[in-house]
């Protein structure tokens, strides 16, 4: 990962820290760097044929039931670790905007909380949880466009 974001020029702050898998875990390890803390979610509909990443802020919670509505989704639940592994190259605990490097045939469809993108600055692990990058609203953009994923906004 680190080295795709070298090779297209990303600058990005990256800051090590221990292993976390929770939001409130990430919390004791944020950067000194004013950006919204994200929460990802990896999910599926019900035969497993479609796939989202949900995106939003640590402190939000989402409904599943409101998000199916808005992503025309009969029923969404969380996405198989087998799917997760295989779409975007991480296990949980480091779901990351940043796994959809490896979903080269844009089987993941993106979505993020219109209210966060208000941001200019965002965290995100670089597929692993020992490290978090704080990104600027257009290098995520950049970063989408060269992966070939287009941003879908839920509220």
């Amino acid at each position: 990962m680190l080295a795709f974001l070298d090779q297209h020029g990303f600058d990005c702050y990256y800051m090590s820290h221990p292993a976390v898998f929770t939001c409130e875990e990430a919390a004791l390890h944020r950067p000194p760097v004013d950006a919204v803390s994200t929460k990802n979610l990896f999910l599926s509909d019900k035969k497993g044929c479609r796939f989202f990443l949900a995106v939003t802020a640590c402190e939000k919670q989402v409904n599943l039931e409101s998000l199916s509505r808005q992503l025309d989704c009969l029923k969404l639940r969380f996405g198989s670790e087998t799917h997760l592994e295989s779409l975007l190259g991480v296990t949980r605990g480091s779901v990351t905007m940043l796994g959809l490097v490896n979903d080269t045939a844009c089987q993941v469809e993106l979505w993020i909380d219109s209210s966060i993108w208000a941001g200019q600055y965002f965290q995100c692990h670089p597929l692993v949880n020992t490290a978090t990058l704080v990104f600027s609203k257009p290098d995520l953009e950049r970063f989408f466009s060269l992966t070939g994923h287009t941003v879908r906004f839920f509220d």
